[in-house]
């Protein structure tokens, strides 16, 4: 007689969840559940933010936490290991482990090594793959636990883990991964580089779900900053870091002429965020900035739906952490806010200068004094260069390009061909 199995289910595996910062992985677990995938949520860290979008809590999937910290859940993690020992991939993982640790001697490394016993240990039978958000740190924990379990697994890479992650981690955990996405096509090109086959990465833009956004609105200000009782709204969002270059904006806002009438507004947290504070009260323009905080995304829609001018000046960090593209591009895009931001990473991959938006060199402040003075003083401008910039998130970038790829390659995995089975 005929028998068949329910699909597997796929575990997607992220640092933390929910995050504000990452409303592109919310919305891509979020369409894939209403295509009809089967997933739960495996999360390295607990949230640490009080705001959550209304995207999470629409998401079905189940979410488990592992052990942050090693010693928080000793006896967690120690079932996990004495699982571990009786499995056949154990030795395999622990010289897999002993060469990364060589190279790479931290506590991390080990915590990496205790959440994937813990992970493999706790795995539902019915979840046969697990896809990661990141290669850096959760990319160890699933490669580890891939091996400990007999699991297949892929990867989604994004901006500061294609950055900071060594070249030799990155090749070995491409090189055993089934295949990748990333979203920018410099990342793409730097990870083909690394790898024997570059067909097994993939450029996939994450889009911009539009169904979640309001129409843009109809009219918008023609303010030109030249009315003091109505100055000009400039708005950004993003988390007060280095690769944001938000210290490099605070110093083309201080140098804008004093006749333009001008207000900013930054949303986001970071660890900066005071530093940046102290930037603009230093050069005099304190009265001027608002430091908003966190914000959920309906809140972060309301602000640039009353904004005038977009911006955002992303860079290289010391590090060498630097921004893929930035989603909140694209969400303002959806209103039909004109953007400044920087020729750098994938921004120009959706914005192109003096088509969809102003852009810059990374790092310099008088440019982007500049640019932020010229566009502030014409709205046609705006008007134009935001209208493209709508038109191009809509016919190239929308969501379901990349979802149908996603899509396409999770079902390849989990389809369960029917098996014949004796009377």
């Amino acid at each position: 007689m005929m028998s068949s199995q329910p699909d597997r289910r796929i575990a997607v595996v992220v640092k933390g969840y929910p995050r504000l910062s990452e409303t592109f992985i919310a919305q891509e677990i979020l369409a894939l559940e209403e295509r009809g995938l089967a997933l739960e949520i495996w999360s390295l860290r607990h949230p640490t933010e009080r705001a959550v979008h209304p995207m999470n809590r629409k998401i079905k999937a189940k979410v488990r936490y592992l052990p942050e910290y090693l010693y928080e859940e000793p006896i967690r993690v120690f079932r996990g290991f004495l699982s571990a020992l009786r499995r056949s991939g154990f030795r395999n993982l622990m010289a897999v482990f002993f060469r990364d640790l060589k190279r790479d001697m931290t506590a991390n490394r080990v915590r990496r090594l205790g959440q994937a016993f813990v992970m493999a240990r706790e795995l539902p039978a019915d979840v046969q793959h697990l896809h990661v958000h990141y290669l850096h740190t959760p990319a160890s924990v699933v490669r580890y636990a891939a091996i400990l379990s007999d699991r297949t697994w892929t990867y989604s890479a994004h901006a500061k883990d294609i950055w900071t992650t060594p070249d030799w981690e990155k090749r070995e955990k491409l090189s055993a991964a089934l295949w990748g996405v990333t979203c920018t096509a410099q990342g793409a090109r730097h990870l083909r580089d690394l790898v024997v086959a570059p067909d097994r990465v993939s450029l996939v833009y994450h889009g911009l779900d539009l169904s979640r956004f309001p129409a843009p609105s109809e009219t918008r200000s023609a303010r030109d900053g030249s009315d003091p009782s109505d100055p000009i709204r400039i708005v950004s969002v993003g988390r007060a870091v280095a690769k944001k270059g938000f210290g490099d904006l605070i110093q083309a806002l201080a140098a804008l002429p004093p006749d333009l009438h001008w207000r900013f507004a930054h949303v986001g947290g970071g660890e900066l965020l005071n530093h940046l504070k102290g930037l603009a009260q230093k050069n005099g323009i304190a009265d001027k900035v608002a430091f908003l905080g966190s914000k959920a995304q309906p809140d972060v829609v309301a602000l640039l739906r009353e904004a005038d001018l977009f911006v955002l000046p992303s860079k290289s960090a010391s590090s060498g952490d630097r921004d893929g593209l930035p989603n909140v591009l694209m969400e303002a895009a959806s209103q039909k806010l004109a953007i400044v931001a920087t020729d750098f990473a994938g921004i120009p991959e959706f914005v192109r200068d003096g088509q969809e938006a102003t852009l810059v060199p990374p790092g310099d402040w008088e440019a982007l004094s500049n640019a932020l003075n010229l566009m502030a003083r014409d709205p046609a401008q705006r008007a134009a260069l935001a209208a493209a910039a709508f038109e191009r998130l809509r016919s190239d970038f929308s969501m379901e390009g990349g979802i149908d790829e996603l899509e396409r390659r999770f079902r390849a995995l989990t389809d369960v061909q029917k098996d014949l089975v004796p009377a």
